[in-house]
Parts: structure tokens; sequence; C-alpha cells
């Protein structure tokens, strides 16, 4: 998944494998890009005090490409993420490098609700991830969510997975894809 601000954004889905790092986007929205796009790999200075630098010296141009593409991932994949701050680290009683599924806290537009969630069931939104924080990813698949107790079954070309939905969602009829390239 992508949070609602990263949707105006070009878009790639991640590939298992891939490393990717947290990236402030030109919106002020955190999301997840690959390293390759943003040419500028792991920037030290967070966004915020490089602005400010800019600022007092009178230069407001950016130089970080703009078409950087949000890295999307479905909800259940399984990522590793490094370099966890402390603060937070004590604060959800975590290590530095943790494995973690991928799941969406809140499925409401213009709310942030992309987040991942820790081996102890502590989930914390991506907004609160550290600009430069590398996340690899591990497993695409949608078995951590299989077990839940709400859940919804998409079907895809190569068979149906199982995952959580947001209850607003489980109210609704579902919407049936009659494109040509992906047959039901």
């Amino acid at each position: 998944m992508c949070d609602y601000s990263l949707m105006s954004l070009p878009n790639l889905l991640a590939r298992q494998g891939e490393e990717l790092v947290v990236y402030r986007f030109p919106c002020g929205a955190m999301g997840l890009a690959s390293p390759s796009d943003l040419r500028l790999k792991c920037d030290p200075l967070p966004s915020r005090l490089r602005n400010f630098w800019r600022a007092l010296q009178g230069n407001s141009h950016d130089p970080r490409p703009h078409s950087v593409p949000a890295v999307c991932i479905p909800l259940g994949s399984r990522l590793l993420v490094r370099d966890m701050q402390e603060q937070l680290r004590q604060e959800i009683g975590v290590q530095q490098t943790e494995e973690v599924t991928f799941t969406q806290i809140i499925a409401s537009p213009f709310v942030y609700g992309d987040a991942i969630r820790f081996w102890n069931g502590r989930e914390v939104l991506l907004q609160r991830l550290r600009e430069a924080q590398r996340i690899r990813v591990l497993d695409l698949s949608f078995t951590d969510f299989a077990n839940s107790d709400t859940d919804a079954t998409l079907g895809l070309a190569e068979g149906a997975f199982t995952f959580p939905l947001p209850s607003a969602a489980m109210d609704t009829e579902p919407v049936i894809n009659n494109d040509p390239m992906f047959p039901g």
C-alpha cells in the first residue's frame, strides 16, 4: 500500500529482496523509495535541517529529484527494518534490527495509515521512522494476515490471497475487475 499522500506521485510495487530507504517526499509525507532512484543515497542531513540551512543561505532550490517513485508494499509483507532510533526502540521494546509485517492501521482518507507491526504486536506508522532508515523486503506474501479475525479474499490470476480489510470495506460490495490482463 501507499499512503493517500503518495498517490499523486509515480509509484512502483516492491520486489522481494529489494533494499529500500525511508524518504520524505516533496509533499512532506514519509514513504519508501529505492536508493538508486534517489541518486543521493541516504543523505546524512534530515530534510528539515537541510531546508533550514538552505533558507538561511537564501537558496530554496532542492537538488533532490522530485520524480522519485514511491515504493508500495502489499499488506502482510515481511520486512527487515534496520537502524531503529534508540528512543523508538526503548518506547516499543524492540532491537535495532527487527523483522516486521507491513500493515495499515487506518484506511481513512487524509489520515496516514501505513505502518509496521513488530513481533510484540506494537505498530508504528511509517511517519515515525527516520529519513534514510534502511528496510529490506523479505517476503511479499500475505501469510501473516491469513489467520486474522476479519479477512477477505482477493482473487488474482495466480490464485487467491487472504488479508484483513478495514471494517468499513467489509460493508461494501466487492468491485469486479473485467480487465483482460487480469482474468478472474
